[in-house]
């Protein structure tokens, strides 16, 4: 795919990368894109694998763009194709990458294993032959392992070298050491060299790192799925006026001007303007707003949102691109972009480490030819893989991929799902949050808070009120009603609801009907004004102190008087207070961030012991709003859960999603909290430094083992103690610190979260 804009001499042209296996490939990709005449700008995106180019077309093609990719030996996938088709080549790319890695791990594990057995003295003799271990090691060394071959090729044609380059370099030295061993055996036995083949450890690194790369590229399908989730809100047809009647058309053949009609519990198609109808609209996926927005002639409405109740006719004021679906869709298309590759300090180090491992080896074998002892040559020759074999990059590529996968592990035990673990490594230098409010520190459940029965003008008992209510609320669409028939029923532990007749709705006001030959009305107090039902003072008075609380309220009136007085809100979630504070006693900032209004959002800021609060922000503000922060504190998370929280869950540093939102807000987040328990945000915070601390253990370990034991087996013991590290101790070290990385990462299953 490719989404081209223009911008004065300068063009932007977006696409699909095929072929990077790490964080080196994409750097290979830009700097091999900048390099191009006419190419201004280039950022390559390894997790999203997109590259975003902006160039003149004047002096550069885009044959010639994607020549530059495949100079580097990857693909550009430059074409203009339909909205969408990048991320279904990525997909069905990824899909089947995923089923070639299934197939090479299950088939290399199956071979392995007797590798493994082989080293044990009780198993059979024939499982020790050197013969069968050969033909066992060399499908997993060039079949299962052809990609970090193909990987190291491309990263030394650019003169650089990444972990791919680790990972051959040190299996390839054991592999062919192992098969040096199985022809010249007698040679170096002659020479007083024990003879041993390491074909077990070349194998279990290429297994291991499989593992790792299948794990990685199933976490990456989780980025362009909630593009597609975005994309799939759209409505697919319209109800076009044409003259007098409405004829259903795809909605991409609305233009602005033209009228569309939407019907009650239908998308809206586009974004325009009411020019006939009233009704009340679910904007929550866009605003955060948790009630219903009324609607009537005037207003604005947004695509994608639903039309709760009524008919609406509306003037298409912006479609397709123009629309604010599809800016949503750009705003987290931009946030992923160009969020900042976070630095892998072993592919940093990596790039040093290399070429200094071989100089040393080329050293090594040099001295021992010149200046060792008899034989001279096969002394050198062990002494050189000696230093290649304990340089092996196994405890440096298992060090951190180990440590993530116990700490992610160890997040699902708890509830935390991390999809990205880039975010296990910022986490805990989380210095600010930003909340929403609805389903975040709310239940995002609407529910009677308070219920006030007014004896006085009431001709009938309460329970006879509350079965009135409940009948006419129950016919009512209003998501309140829900809550109110909820509420009654309980109350009068019974559904059994009386006959409702003559029911109607007054859309944004409230609705009439007629009840055992009463009349009820339920509806705001303008309503009751509009009836000319009086509403006392003291009613009026309590209706205040409910709406302080940030409760809607509804008023009741049978036969012209008013009998009871219903207040509504969304409840706080049990652990919202406790987890604020916590936050607040870790140095941490809570802001909270939402589409309701300032009266609302302060009650419910106040409640919780929020100090900072953005109120009636849209999505497009939420993102600028996180970016702002970002430069104020640094590094910023985001807790949300609905569609109306995609961008900015994509702009913040950390995105953290509820379990029980919505499919884009929980696939745009890089954690999602299983149960929907606000206390488990610095919980995963804390999971995050344990497990840095881990990974940081586990390098120190392994760089300091190379530090210590290549000098070793390079011979500088020999001079002064006779000692000459042989290839098998140098394999039991290798396997020693591996197993030792390994056992510290188990450390976190035990600690305490």
């Amino acid at each position: 795919m490719s989404n081209k804009t223009t911008k004065n001499q300068h063009t932007r042209i977006s696409f699909h990368v095929s072929g990077m296996h790490c964080a080196s490939c994409a750097a290979n990709i830009q700097r091999s894109l900048r390099k191009q005449p006419g190419v201004s700008e280039a950022t390559v995106n390894y997790a999203n694998e997109q590259a975003l180019v902006t160039y003149d077309e004047q002096q550069v093609k885009t044959d010639q763009i994607a020549k530059a990719v495949a100079d580097t030996g990857y693909t550009a996938h430059i074409q203009q194709a339909g909205h969408g088709h990048g991320h279904d080549l990525a997909d069905e790319e990824r899909a089947a990458e995923l089923k070639n890695l299934k197939q090479k791990l299950t088939l290399s594990t199956l071979l392995v294993i007797p590798l493994f057995l082989s080293m044990l003295a009780v198993v059979p003799s024939w499982l020790h032959n050197p013969w069968l271990l050969w033909l066992l090691a060399t499908p997993i060394q060039f079949w299962a392992g052809w990609r970090f071959y193909k990987s190291a090729w491309s990263a030394l044609k650019n003169k650089t070298a990444n972990m791919d380059t680790l990972v051959v370099l040190g299996t390839s030295a054991a592999y062919f050491f192992s098969v040096f061993v199985l022809f010249f055996e007698e040679t170096l036995m002659e020479a007083g060299i024990p003879a041993h083949v390491y074909f077990e450890a070349s194998s279990a690194i290429i297994v291991f790192i499989l593992l790792g790369k299948f794990l990685e590229i199933r976490a990456k399908g989780q980025t362009s799925a909630a593009i597609k989730k975005l994309l799939g809100l759209q409505a697919k047809t319209a109800h076009l006026k044409k003259g007098d009647s409405f004829v259903d058309v795809p909605v991409e053949e609305v233009q602005p001007g033209d009228i569309v009609l939407i019907k009650s519990g239908e998308k809206v198609p586009v974004d325009g303007v009411v020019v006939a109808g009233a009704s009340a609209v679910d904007e929550s996926m866009v605003t955060g707003e948790s009630v219903p927005v009324a609607k009537e002639v005037g207003d604005t409405v947004i695509g994608a949102t639903i039309n709760s109740s009524g008919t609406l006719e509306v003037t298409a004021t912006k479609v397709g691109s123009e629309s604010m679906l599809a800016q949503i869709v750009d705003l987290v298309k931009a946030a992923q972009g160009s969020r900042p590759p976070i630095q892998q300090l072993v592919d940093v180090i990596s790039a040093y480490f290399v070429p200094v491992v071989l100089v040393l080896a080329a050293i090594t074998f040099g001295v021992w030819f010149v200046f060792g002892p008899e034989p001279q040559f096969l002394n050198a020759l062990v002494s050189m893989i000696a230093v290649l074999i304990i340089a092996c990059p196994c405890a440096l590529g298992l060090a951190t991929p180990t440590s993530l996968m116990v700490g992610i592990g160890r997040g699902a035990e708890l509830g935390i799902l991390i999809k990205d673990a880039s975010v296990l490594e910022i986490a805990g230098k989380v210095k600010a949050i930003v909340f929403d409010k609805t389903g975040t520190l709310t239940e995002g459940k609407p529910v009677v808070q308070n219920w006030q029965f007014f004896a006085d003008a009431a001709k009938v008992s309460e329970d006879t009120v509350l079965a009135s209510l409940a009948a006419v609320e129950s016919q009512s669409h209003h998501p309140l009603a829900t809550a109110i028939v909820s509420y009654a029923t309980e109350q009068l532990k019974t559904d059994k609801l009386p006959a409702v007749t003559k029911f109607k709705d007054m859309s944004g006001k409230g609705i009439s009907a007629e009840v055992k030959q009463k009349q009820v009305l339920v509806g705001t107090a303008a309503l009751m004004k509009e009836k000319k039902i009086a509403v006392p003072e003291a009613a009026l008075k309590t209706m205040g102190e409910w709406q302080s609380q940030a409760q809607s309220i509804a008023l009741l009136s049978i036969d012209g008087a008013l009998v009871g007085m219903v207040g509504i809100a969304d409840s706080l979630k049990k652990s919202a207070q406790q987890t604020i504070e916590q936050l607040k006693s870790e140095g941490i900032v809570s802001i909270l961030v939402t589409g309701d209004n300032q009266k609302t959002a302060e009650v419910i800021a106040k409640q919780v012991g929020i100090a900072a609060v953005k109120a009636e922000v849209l999505p497009a503000d939420k993102e600028h709003t996180i970016r702002a922060l970002r430069e104020e504190y640094g590094v910023v998370s985001m807790v949300g859960d609905g569609i109306n929280d995609a961008p900015a869950l994509a702009a913040a540093d950390v995105s953290i999603a509820m379990g029980e939102g919505t499919d884009v807000a929980i696939e745009s987040a890089g954690v999602t909290l299983l149960r929907s328990d606000i206390s488990l945000v610095p919980k995963a915070l804390h999971l995050s430094k344990a497990t840095m601390t881990n990974i940081r253990q586990n390098l120190v370990w392994a760089f300091g083992y190379n530090v210590v034991l290549i000098p070793v087996a390079m011979g500088v013991l020999y001079p002064f103690f006779g000692i000459q590290l042989s290839p098998i101790l140098a394999g039991a070290a290798m396997a020693f610190s591996s197993v030792s990385v390994v056992a510290n990462a188990l450390r976190l299953k035990r600690t305490k979260i």
